[in-house]
Parts: C-alpha cells; sequence; structure tokens
C-alpha cells in the first residue's frame, strides 16, 4: 500500500517507519529542508530506542523517504495520515492549525478518492472540521478516520509494532477496509482493531491518557499519605495492585507526570468539557495534584537543611520526564532546578539523553552544570537528588556515591532505591511515602 504521512515529528517517524517495515512504500512530508535532508540520510533528530535503525534501513530498502513536495507524496497514496502536532493554545485547547492547513493544501491538489486519516490527537469535532474543509474545497470524495496512537516514549517503535489495540473511528466502510488491510500485519496474534464512530475514537484517546494520568495522581496523593501518617506506599502499591480490577500499572509514586502528552491532552479535554457545560473536576484535580507534587521533593530538601539550602550544590540524576528518551517537556526536573537555584543552591546535573535538550531550556551557568558521566556530578556534591529512573541509576556503586557526597543525603524522587539498603550504607535517605 501506498502511505503519505503529513509530518515527520515522534508519531510521524515512528509510523512512518513502522508501516514501511512492514513493507508498505510510504513518503513522509515535511516543510523543513535540512530537517528532510537529514532524515532521508537516516540521521533522526529525536531519541527514541530502535527507531533510528528502522529507518536507516527502510530508507536504504527504498520503502520508506522523505520530502518537501506535499504533491509527490500523495499522489499515488491510498492512505494520507496527518500526524501533526496539535499544542495547547493559551486556554488549554488544542490548536489545530497545522491541521486545518495540511487539510486545506491537500484539498486543492488531490486528483481522485483518498482515505484521510487523523493520527494527530484531536479534540472532538476534528474530523468533521477536516471534513467541511474537503467538502468546501473539492467535488473529489474523501473518507475521514480517527486512528489515534498510543505510543509510550522510550517504547514507541515496541507499540507501534505490537499494539495492545487499534482504534479506527470512521463511518465509511471502505476506509474502515483499507485500514483493516494496513494494520493487519500488526495483529496477527490476536490484538483487537476496535471499529467506532470518528468522535468516540477521538474522545478515547484523551481518555486513555486522562485515566492513565489519574492513577499516577493518586497514588502520589497516597503516598503524600503515607508520609504522614507512617506508612509504606510500596506495600499499598502491592497491595492494591493485586485487584484484577485496578492493575499495577502505573501504580509507581513519584514527582508527578511530564512528557508531551499528559499534561496537554488533560488541559484540552478539561477545555473541550467546558465547551460542552461538563466542568471535569475530577482531572482539575489531577492537574493541580501534579503541579504540586514536583515540589514536594523540595520541600524535603529544604526540611533537610534546616529551611536553607543557600550554598549548598546538588548532583541530579536525571533531566528527562521519563526514561529512554530525551523529551523534556514538562519535565518535573527542569522545576525542582529552578527553585534551588532561585534558593541559592547550584546544580551538577546529568542524564544519559536529554542535556542537549535541557540546555535549551536551562542554559549552563556558573550555578548550573551539565555532565555526561553521573558519577561526574557528584563531585563536589552535598546531596544527590534523583529525577528520573534510568537503568543505569539503579544499581550504581553506593560505596562511591557515598565518598562524594559530603552530606550523604539521597532525595529519591522515583523510589528506585531501597530504604534499609541505602541506611546500611550509611546515606540519609528519602523517598516518596516510604518509612
Amino acid at each position: 500500500m501506498n502511505v503519505a504521512i503529513i509530518g515527520t515529528g515522534y508519531v510521524g517517524l515512528v509510523s512512518g517507519a513502522g508501516f514501511a517495515e512492514t513493507g508498505n512504500q510510504v513518503t513522509c512530508v515535511d516543510i523543513i529542508p535540512e530537517k528532510v535532508k537529514s532524515l532521508s540520510e537516516g540521521v533522526i533528530p529525536i531519541f527514541e530506542p530502535g527507531l533510528e535503525e528502522m529507518v536507516r534501513f527502510n530508507v536504504r530498502e527504498g520503502r520508506l523517504k522523505f520530502t518537501l513536495d506535499l504533491a509527490e507524496a500523495i499522489d499515488n497514496a491510498d492512505v494520507i495520515i496527518f500526524a501533526l502536532p496539535t499544542p495547547p493554545g493559551d486556554d488549554g485547547s488544542a490548536d489545530l492549525s497545522m491541521v486545518l492547513k495540511a487539510s486545506n493544501d491537500i484539498a486543492k491538489i488531490i486528483r481522485e478518492p483518498k482515505v484521510i486519516v487523523n493520527k494527530s490527537t484531536v479534540p472532538v469535532g476534528t474530523a468533521d472540521r477536516v471534513r467541511a474543509v474537503f467538502a468546501e474545497l473539492t467535488e473529489i470524495p474523501v473518507d475521514i478516520v480517527s486512528n489515534p496512537e498510543f505510543l509510550k516514549e522510550g517504547a514507541a517503535v515496541q507499540d507501534f509494532m505490537k499494539p495492545d489495540r487499534i482504534v479506527i473511528g470512521s463511518q465509511s466502510p471502505r476506509a474502515i477496509q483499507v485500514m483493516k488491510e494496513l494494520y493487519e500485519p500488526f495483529v496477527r496474534t490476536g490484538n483487537p482493531i476496535y471499529i467506532m464512530d470518528e468522535r468516540s475514537a477521538e474522545l478515547t484517546k484523551y481518555a486513555a491518557n486522562s485515566m492513565l494520568a489519574l492513577k499516577i495522581s493518586f497514588m502520589n496523593e497516597i503516598a503524600n499519605l503515607c508520609d504522614r501518617v507512617g506508612a509504606d506506599v510500596d506495600s499499598i502499591r502491592i497491595g492494591i495492585g493485586s485487584d484484577s480490577r485496578i492493575g499495577s500499572q502505573f501504580l509507581f509514586p513519584g514527582v508527578g507526570f511530564g512528557g508531551s502528552c499528559f499534561p496537554k491532552d488533560i488541559r484540552a479535554l478539561v477545555k473541550t468539557a467546558e465547551e460542552y457545560g461538563e466542568e471535569f473536576p475530577i482531572l482539575r484535580a489531577v492537574q493541580k495534584v501534579n503541579h504540586e507534587q514536583r515540589y514536594r521533593i523540595a520541600d524535603k530538601i529544604k526540611a533537610h537543611y534546616g529551611g536553607s539550602v543557600a550554598g549548598k550544590t546538588f548532583a541530579v540524576w536525571g533531566l528527562a520526564f521519563k526514561p529512554r528518551t530525551d523529551d523534556i517537556r514538562e519535565a518535573p526536573s527542569a522545576d525542582v532546578i529552578r527553585v534551588l537555584i532561585n534558593l541559592g543552591a547550584k546544580i551538577n546535573a546529568s542524564d544519559p539523553a536529554a542535556i542537549e535538550p535541557m540546555k535549551k531550556v536551562l542554559p549552563e551557568t556558573d550555578s548550573l552544570k551539565y555532565f555526561r558521566k553521573n558519577y561526574d556530578a557528584l563531585k563536589g556534591a552535598d546531596a544527590l537528588i534523583v529525577m528520573t529512573e534510568w537503568n543505569e541509576f539503579r544499581n550504581p556503586d553506593f560505596s562511591t556515591m557515598f565518598e562524594q557526597l559530603r552530606d550523604k543525603a539521597i532525595f529519591d524522587g522515583r523510589n528506585i532505591y531501597d530504604p534499609e539498603r541505602m541506611r546500611e550504607y550509611g546515606f540519609t535517605y528519602y523517598g516518596i511515602g516510604r518509612r
């Protein structure tokens, strides 16, 4: 099948490489010449395990190519997929300008019927708006599909190639059949393809991310209560996670969620609810809990030092909002670093992938230094703050850490270390909701 993908961001690249991997001819369109050139050479602008190798292989095999020419990409395409950004506006609503512009541009140049697929995360009613654009500008019939993505950063390639489920929102039998054929290689083990209307598919993506964010925030609230009453959140997590109605995933407390999806999608869903006369108080609470959670570790640090961290130096391990990605959007680490620097502290920061992106947000200064090697960040530091649960941070050389840290204190924002073991080494240890 010939597939055109509009947009070469995170979703566009993963989708393009994934569809090419199963034998489709895929053409990805972007408007930045330098980006198209580097992608054509197999060099990708993001860190995502396994993606660069897949892109390079399929470019070399001739199944995946990148272009600036929209007409070239869509001319022979059976399916045109939108994988465009929908960033939040000032009021929290999703900005659909790029989706609608692409619809406008394509409507003016198509020469035969097409299946138009929204893989971008878009609010309820977007399919209708896209359909209206085509109806206004062309008499050529098009079928509109909502096909939300459910990719986890750090595991996106595996998620795409072995999806839990595929959601296809369309009322067109022809479009549904085309989409089933496109996804058939990915569901050979029996994972389901769910067919529904466009609006239900659009809302499914927001509902999924909001539910996961709700679980995380609930456990953070439980952890905060544990700190007050002397209970252990790990025991509670295991106790409730064994209930099949609850499940064990997304029950790990920490410094709050970040990234490009959860915060943005929650804001967009709250805004959509407002437009339809619903307040959605539970999601407003999630926003509040998540915003406040990242500052609780700063409160623990201040309390440990008697209310003042002026003159202290902290090693920060982890800058990305989660491991296996270089994404620092809405990363809790940035807020914690800002707070501590404003209080007079200095920061030695380290991350396996996210140093360069973070430098663009928080440039290096006398108060903020970056280190490629995490042990180097410990030199001259009073205490360690763990903000991202990278695998290489899980089982470090604790003897070396003890020698390097002046105050022998660890503030574990992801609960990756065993409290008893830390005490045995001689550290003063603070976790999230742990006795």
